[in-house]
């Protein structure tokens, strides 16, 4: 990251190849809850006249009084401000979370503090608190990941639609809107979906669809298809397929006289854009066409 790309954001002076390259750092999310926290702070209303008034009015009415402090007392109360604000950046610094983000045909490979290891999937979040992991391992996920745990206490993932909890294994987790996956590759998983628990040994699977649950076969001791730079789907409804294709190439996606809710069953690839529309079009007997970053998936008998 630029020297002075913190000095240019908070201006708002950056480019949008320069913000995006912003985002992409480590420390981004940091300096945005700071900047947020303090755009929330409102300083009081000040009345001017009112207190010029007030202190005129005291001039005429009140002998002056002098304090006299010594050195000593003087050196307590610089002491005393100094120690509460020591003490409230301590408490701020030990609530912000550890945090990291995915663009659009991105991945990321994150080490935790127990040496733990997670890789995040294109436009996914991952966040923890560092200050309390010995405690507490939980994670905070939106988008997906996949987890190789470290063995040791309860590691658990939180995410919007439902809990995973293990000691140690190799998982993935997908949270998408209406969209919740969660696939054990080794070991044991617990999944908690609306107080429901489910518990996966290695080689199953649970996804849920706004609200629908089914269970499903995966491999033991695999591994999920992103990782090898493709994206597989078993009956699955077309707009999650075309939406995962979005994040995989960052493009803008758009139907024209096609059932977006027909299942899809197949793979697309993640390195080749034109093979990937290929694999989705052929099965579905549709036609598409590539304009930049822009694709259309149309009917045949469409114009």
């Amino acid at each position: 990251m630029q020297d002075n790309y913190l000095a240019k954001w908070l201006n708002d002076e950056l480019t949008d190849a320069e913000l995006a390259e912003f985002k992409k750092s480590e420390a981004y999310e940091t300096y945005r809850k700071i900047k947020e926290s303090a755009s929330k702070l409102e300083s009081p209303e000040f009345d001017k006249e009112k207190a010029w008034n007030t202190i005129e009015q005291r001039k005429t009415t009140e002998t002056p009084k002098v304090f006299v402090l010594t050195p000593f007392k003087t050196f307590l109360r610089v002491a005393a401000v100094i120690a509460v604000l020591l003490a409230g950046s301590f408490f701020y610094l030990s609530t912000l979370n550890e945090s990291f983000t995915t663009t659009y045909a991105e991945n990321k490979f994150i080490t935790l503090p127990d040496n733990s290891e997670v890789i995040l999937n294109a436009a996914s979040e991952l966040s923890f608190n560092e200050k309390k992991w010995d405690s507490n391992r939980n994670v905070d996920l939106d988008g997906e990941a996949y987890f190789k745990v470290a063995k040791g206490e309860k590691f658990t993932v939180h995410t919007s639609q439902g809990l995973v909890t293990v000691l140690g294994t190799q998982f993935n987790v997908e949270n998408r809107k209406d969209y919740f996956e969660v696939t054990c590759f080794e070991g044991l998983v617990s999944v908690t979906i609306n107080g429901n628990e489910t518990k996966l040994p290695a080689g199953n699977s649970i996804l849920t669809i706004a609200g629908n649950s089914r269970k499903s076969k995966a491999t033991v001791n695999g591994e999920p298809t992103w990782l090898s730079k493709e994206s597989s789907f078993q009956s699955i409804p077309l707009h999650y397929v075309l939406d995962e294709l979005q994040r995989q190439y960052d493009i803008e996606i758009s139907t024209e006289h096609i059932d977006i809710t027909q299942l899809f069953t197949g793979t697309f690839s993640n390195k080749n854009l034109e093979l990937a529309l290929q694999s989705i079009s052929v099965p579905l007997q549709i036609k598409f066409n590539l304009d930049g970053n822009k694709v259309l998936f149309y009917a045949e008998e469409a114009p």
